[in-house]
């Protein structure tokens, strides 16, 4: 999977393919689904959610530029695979999901793996995590209209968010927003994308989700 989706897809950054090589993808996949794990596609989870195909995971995951030993909040942690993933790089992991029963299941399963550096948080995910904030970096794995501000005042100076942004809520353009300065963000367009959509205060409402 490595090899032939991630690598050879142009995803250069050892620190990322050394992480998509350790993390037992199988693990965070239904089991009636297991054998298409190593395939480079998303596939279903519970609550009408999914788990992000491999080289999604893996350009994200580079996009955000990381060094190691990072704090890194996540926006969306679905079953914990992507979790994971940054868990191998960075120092500590913030993980957001405002569904309940995914949060429980995600946080007892990433422990259950030794991943002692994610800390999973049942909540809006929109609004970011403020108390453990400034980030490093911080990652969106669903699709709001626009980048939340709590998220991007949540980034400490130098640090990178990547998050999928589009009118539409089932097709996004994947940018990195960069903060410059207190009051100043660039941007930058990486990639066309399609993700679940980003639900809460500062995203889709849920009667938008439907």
């Amino acid at each position: 999977m490595v090899e032939n989706h991630i690598a050879a897809r142009g995803i250069r950054s050892a620190l990322v393919l050394d992480a998509m090589q350790s993390v037992p993808r199988e693990a965070f996949v239904p089991d009636h689904f297991r054998e298409l794990t190593y395939r480079d596609a998303p596939l279903p989870i519970a609550e009408e959610q999914t788990i992000s195909q491999p080289y999604i995971v893996a350009l994200m995951t580079e996009a955000l530029m990381l060094k190691g030993g990072e704090k890194v909040l996540e926006i969306g942690t679905g079953s914990g695979y992507a979790a994971a993933v940054l868990a191998q790089i960075a120092g500590e992991v913030y993980s957001v999901e405002r569904i309940r029963e995914l949060a429980n299941t995600a946080a007892a399963l990433l422990s259950e793996l030794g991943y002692s550096n994610v800390h999973v948080q049942h909540s809006d995910g929109t609004r970011g995590w403020e108390d453990h904030a400034p980030y490093e970096a911080i990652v969106v794995t669903a699709g709001g209209p626009e980048v939340p501000d709590s998220l991007k005042s949540q980034l400490e100076i130098g640090g990178r968010l990547v998050i999928p942004v589009g009118s539409n809520r089932q097709l996004q353009q994947l940018v990195r927003v960069t903060r410059v300065s207190k009051l100043d963000y660039k941007s930058e367009f990486i990639a066309d994308v399609r993700f679940v959509p980003l639900v809460g205060e500062q995203g889709w409402s849920a009667s938008d989700e439907a």
